[in-house]
């Protein structure tokens, strides 16, 4: 029986008083599981006044016993890896395998936030000035909100944005998404089990209105964000206006270049790994290849075959290799691009339309789609799909092909497929990306580096993880201190330039 579900505040589960629900729909079934509040602005506010009491007690905690606490959130997260995957795969429709490692880099993000007695030391100099002596202590601010996108409900709150927040002294809100909330809402649970006081961390789900009452709080000192660049522009604009610190992690374009010295056979299955895993609902889908011609017809033969052997299925299933759109709306935006694709003269050689998958009729499923011949002035291959969607656009150098790359308004990733040394340096250091791959077609660093987004895929001075989020999450006081010898007592004049020359 379908559920109503209730947010989280204050360490507790609270039915909400709103008379406004989302759907929450199994996009392997199209079958509705549950029902999310949409949270009125009262509740919104109750959450944030929660993390606003819990801050000070949480930031009087030293650093290693709050790292103590998310070793035990870690532990915890492995002894519901089973739950939580199934979790992630039943409301998000990742396949077995990747809604695994949703989960995986939940715990990869908490263990890294373990670190945080180290990175939030600061600097000192003995004699900055003769006889004066600084330091740089790093400090946590305060009240954070992360906003969440649909596709990854474990690895993005609770990867990216909670543990280096609470870690760094910190409390937060989370505004999960609002129809893939039931991961979220689940770790929040361990949270509270592993320890961590109530109110550091709390949830809601609620729409673009509600997120308002967070973007305008003087009580909130930063957002972090994940989705789309026309949102994440406003969130930018409206949140920094109220004087607070943003990050925004915006959508995508993701290009490689393919050289004719690739080995065909294993870029072909790079490439299709990036672009057709997760449904391609990543923001580092590989969703284009730039291809020499002098290699281009052998390499899409290539893709196509191995594609047609992709076994489509629901999530849950763990034959399955690609899974379904995670809800209907998006599933019939995905459509309506493969057919604007089409409409302009692009060439559809593998159809992903009209995918069904017996005994699941009613999933949001699309089979792989490739298109050859893209030519810049198609959307197809300038636009975000956020689906099983690769583009081929054809160029005859490496030259013709960077500048064909570049010229995309998005930079969160790029990849470059080639045996040569040369090219590969040449790439690096002019691809406008700012996640580069050498033969690897998914170029995020593991967590210690940050995810660091270019042009319109970012917005904000601080990337999440890595050493970026612990400066992001915090703010640095320095501390000048001279102490008086028997002389400096007796003066009676003090220079203007006290102790800074």
């Amino acid at each position: 029986m379908a559920e109503k579900l209730k947010y989280f505040v204050n360490g507790q589960y609270v039915e909400s008083k709103t008379d406004k629900y989302y759907d929450l729909v199994n996009p392997s079934t199209g079958e509705i599981t549950g029902y999310a509040p949409n949270c009125t602005a009262e509740e919104v506010e109750e959450a944030i006044a929660a993390a606003k009491a819990a801050y000070s007690a949480w930031s009087a905690t030293p650093a290693i016993k709050r790292a103590q606490i998310l070793y035990k959130i870690r532990d915890l997260l492995m002894a519901n890896m089973e739950e939580l995957t199934r979790l992630v795969a039943e409301e998000n429709g990742k396949v077995w395998s990747e809604a695994e490692g949703d989960v995986l880099k939940a715990k990869e993000g908490t263990e890294l936030a373990t670190q945080v007695p180290s990175l939030m030391m600061g600097e000192s100099t003995m004699d900055a000035s003769s006889g004066y002596d600084t330091v740089l202590y790093r400090e946590s601010m305060g009240v954070f909100a992360g906003i969440v996108p649909v596709n990854f409900p474990a690895m993005i709150p609770f990867g990216w944005m909670a543990p280096v927040c609470i870690a760094t002294g910190n409390t937060m809100v989370l505004k999960a998404a609002s129809l893939t909330p039931r991961t979220a809402l689940r770790i929040a649970g361990l949270y509270k089990e592993a320890g961590v006081p109530d109110g550091v961390i709390n949830i809601v789900t609620c729409s673009r209105n509600e997120i308002n009452v967070l973007l305008d709080s003087p009580d909130v000192k930063g957002i972090t964000f994940v989705g789309s660049t026309p949102v994440g522009k406003l969130i930018y604009e409206r949140a920094a206006k109220s004087g607070k610190r943003v990050q925004a992690l915006c959508q995508a374009k993701n290009h490689a270049l393919v050289l004719e010295d690739t080995p065909i056979e294993r870029t072909a299955a790079g490439v299709i790994n990036s672009a057709f895993g997760c449904a391609g609902q990543r923001c580092m889908a590989l969703s284009c290849c730039v291809v020499q011609e002098s290699i281009a017809d052998a390499f899409v033969a290539e893709l196509v075959k191995q594609a047609k052997n992709i076994k489509v299925g629901p999530g849950y299933d763990k034959t399955s290799k690609l899974g379904p759109i995670t809800y209907k709306k998006h599933y019939e935006e995905v459509i309506a691009d493969i057919n604007k694709g089409v409409a302009e003269g692009a060439e559809l050689v593998l159809d992903g339309r009209n995918c069904v998958v017996e005994g699941y009729e009613n999933g949001f499923y699309v089979g792989p789609t490739i298109f050859d011949k893209v030519t810049p002035e198609m959307t197809i291959g300038d636009e975000e799909v956020f689906g099983p969607v690769l583009c081929i656009k054809r160029v005859k150098t490496f030259d013709e092909g960077l500048k064909l790359m570049n010229a995309n308004p998005y930079a969160n990733g790029s990849v470059i497929f080639t045996q040569n040394g040369y090219y590969a340096r040449e790439f690096t250091r002019h691809t406008d990306g700012g996640m580069v791959g050498v033969n690897v077609g998914i170029p995020v660093p593991i967590g210690f580096f940050p995810f660091a987004g270019h042009k319109n895929s970012f917005f904000g001075d601080l990337h999440c993880l890595g050493k970026d989020a612990y400066r992001f999450y915090t703010e640095s006081k320095c501390v000048t201190t001279r102490w008086f010898d028997e002389e400096e007592m007796k003066k009676t004049e003090v220079s203007t330039w006290d102790g800074t020359i």
